[in-house]
């Protein structure tokens, strides 16, 4: 297998596990990565994702070149169908998902891992991690969807600095420019992303699929769309035992404090 689950509690961490390859995501491996998203999703008792890649040298690496090469080879629908559908189907499945992802960059992120990164509502990176957009120099644009996420991110300018040159920022850098939260030593990586997933899941599940839901769908839009987006997302709560248990806590512990 190229994807390994390990579970503690209600926090599910994803593994890339082809390590040799610096985490490279071909093809099986881009679909076990939907497959497994898909039970996470379907699995009521997980309530946060951390995904990260085997070992210290690399999140991900990027496409699988050799994969890639060959789909280019047979013509452009089909680099279309196996390339581009595909990679723009994890990273949009990634930015989506109903339940927090949060990515802890252990290496290299590059081309598609740096695309996951940008996908995903939350960051952590080591500080050797390092992020590319190396697509130009093998004659095309980001595919898995960098050419959109990247700029809307960092930034126009910035990001367009990071696709036309191909030349690779650290983990600092990331943080300063936002494609990351937070930088942490290597021994602490994954701790720091269970350690954020904690602190989502202390909320209501409901709660924290609206917000998610709220930010992800309106972050493009003009902002008068996006306020009915957030009323939209808003009126789900409202009747869920959520409201009724957090409103309540408040109410009790104001009664406590006046005492």
């Amino acid at each position: 297998m190229t994807v390994h689950i390990d579970r503690d509690e209600h926090v599910v961490t994803v593994t890339i596990d082809r390590e040799r390859k610096l985490n490279a995501l071909d093809y099986p491996t881009i679909d076990t990565l939907l497959a497994v998203l898909d039970r996470i999703e379907s699995d009521d008792s997980v309530r946060a994702v951390v995904l990260t890649g085997a070992g210290h040298r690399a999140f991900s690496a990027g496409a699988d070149i050799p994969s890639l090469a060959e789909s280019i080879a047979g013509g452009t629908e089909r680099a279309l169908r196996e390339i581009v559908r595909r990679g723009q189907g994890l990273t949009r499945r990634i930015e989506e998902f109903p339940k927090p992802v949060i990515v802890a960059v252990n290496g290299l992120a590059y081309g598609g891992g740096c695309e996951i990164t940008e996908a995903a509502p939350l960051a952590i990176a080591a500080e050797h991690a390092a992020f590319a957009k190396p697509e130009i120099s093998l004659g095309f644009p980001p595919p898995f969807g960098g050419s959109q996420r990247l700029p809307r991110h960092v930034g126009r300018k910035r990001g367009l600095e990071m696709i036309l040159t191909g030349d690779p920022i650290t983990a600092a850098r990331a943080a300063e420019i936002g494609l990351v939260n937070a930088v942490v030593p290597t021994d602490e990586l994954l701790a720091a992303a269970r350690d954020l997933a904690e602190r989502i899941i202390r909320h209501a599940p409901t709660a924290v699929a609206a917000c998610l839901r709220a930010v992800t769908r309106g972050i493009n839009l003009p902002v008068d769309e996006g306020l009915a987006m957030e009323a939209a997302c808003f009126a789900t709560t409202v009747p869920t035992e959520g409201v009724r248990t957090g409103l309540q806590r408040f109410v009790d512990r104001t009664a406590v404090s006046d005492r």
